[in-house]
């Protein structure tokens, strides 16, 4: 659950008391953004992307214009562009004209849930407009801090200090930017990130801080962001039918995150944890269809419809069936693998068989239990199947996968196949 830009985020920013950017959305008139142009002196227009989309500007995806005739060619441009970032394609659906804000100085701020940290974690510097991973660590300041007592004046003054911040922008940012944490944990989020922030000098010379990007996500599972009465279309990102019905599951005790990564992969791995999905996800590559964490000890019935929906999507195509997580410490591995291996068998009773390879690799609650359980369902549907426990590595689990897709590619779908009764045509590549 992610949100960008301004059109959403000036709206949150009010709750902090925290100036930004004038902004208005798709359906503005022609006179009102004319009379932005005339305030400001220009306009930059944007697209509106569902969810969160990365690199717009270095896509030419930003327009300005200082007159009424650009601004309308430029909204002409962008209303329905499509972005592509990494593996993400997003269409847009509408723009925002956000009012130019004159500055010398450009400053990057994010507050985010730090796993190095095990706190929150405060990054700065007063070199934004840029991404900061270009920068020298020399000149960004990364800041953990302890949530009792939140992000004090102090910190954000030390911080600037150490990375030799201009004298003149450090009095503004250390006024305005703790008035960010209430608004971080007041809403349930886990990143809040203002790139660049600009600080636009009054008549007298001195500097306010004005947001001129937004972005932000939230923990769908805490409840304390249902406070903004956010529509709930800004949250409906341009799903697959997939993801759309694995999302409704998250009314469930328990997590349901997915991500479409390869329609055209070959590696079905329904994933269990956050580590894991992203040891997973980069060592497959493209051959994983699909980038999931199904953990937070999901009761039986939940796992079960995740995996059937799955299975329906995804399973025709799949060489390799991959149930892959960590040594759990609370989930009962006994139900998730009972559910997954109950689904399996019905999906082959309701469409029939599949040529598949089956390799899971957990650990656990219930471990010998829930291997037994799939050992049994893969034995009786005729499947071949490896099965790793809690003392072998992850990334040899992971490569064990690997070089059973590359088999099952190389002749081991038809053997399978033939295993199974089916005639060769009925293999896919």
């Amino acid at each position: 659950m992610n949100i960008t830009g301004m059109l959403y985020g000036a709206r949150l920013l009010q709750f902090a008391d925290f100036p930004s950017a004038e902004v208005l959305g798709p359906d503005a008139s022609e006179e009102q953004i004319k009379a932005l142009i005339e305030r400001h002196g220009a306009v930059f227009v944007k697209p509106l992307f569902k969810g969160g989309v990365g690199k717009k500007g270095k896509a030419g995806l930003i327009g300005r214009a200082k007159d009424l005739r650009t601004a309308l060619a430029e909204k002409e441009r962008l209303y329905f562009v499509e972005h592509r970032h990494g593996h993400q394609v997003a269409k847009a659906n509408g723009v925002t004209f956000e009012g130019a804000v004159p500055a010398e100085h450009e400053v990057y701020f994010s507050i985010t849930d730090s796993t190095e940290f095990r706190a929150p974690t405060m990054t700065l510097t007063h070199r934004g407009g840029v991404d900061i991973e270009e920068l020298d660590k020399s000149q960004v300041a990364r800041v953990p801090f302890d949530p009792l007592t939140g992000l004090k004046a102090f910190v954000v003054a030390n911080a600037l200090a150490d990375i030799g911040a201009p004298k003149q922008i450090i009095s503004p940012l250390v006024q305005h930017l703790p008035r960010l944490w209430e608004l971080y944990h007041d809403f349930g989020m886990t990143t809040l990130e203002l790139n660049p922030i600009r600080m636009r000098p009054d008549r007298r010379g001195r500097l306010t801080p004005v947001a001129c990007d937004f972005k932000c996500g939230f923990d769908r599972d805490d409840p304390r962001w249902h406070r903004l009465n956010l529509p709930a279309h800004l949250f409906a990102v341009d799903y697959s039918d997939f993801e759309q019905e694995i999302n409704q599951l998250r009314t469930h005790q328990g997590q349901s995150d997915v991500y479409v990564i390869n329609a055209g992969g070959t590696i079905l791995a329904p994933t269990f944890g956050g580590g894991a999905n992203s040891l997973v996800t980069e060592m497959l590559g493209d051959d994983a269809i699909i980038s999931s964490d199904f953990g937070g000890n999901p009761p039986y019935e939940k796992m079960k419809s995740v995996a059937s929906i799955c299975f329906k999507h995804w399973l025709r195509q799949s060489n390799v069936l991959f149930i892959i997580g960590g040594k759990s410490n609370n989930t009962d591995i006994h139900e998730t693998f009972r559910a997954m291996a109950d689904a399996l068998r019905e999906h082959f009773g309701s469409h029939g068989p599949t040529p598949l390879y089956v390799v899971a690799g957990r650990g656990g609650p219930n471990l010998v239990r829930g291997m037994g359980v799939l050992r049994d369902t893969c034995e009786a549907l005729g499947l071949p199947y490896r099965l790793f426990g809690f003392d072998s590595a992850m990334s040899e689990v992971v490569d064990y996968a690997r070089e059973a897709n590359e088999w099952m590619k190389a002749g081991g779908r038809d053997a399978v196949a033939a295993r199974l009764g089916l005639a060769p045509a009925a293999t896919a590549a």
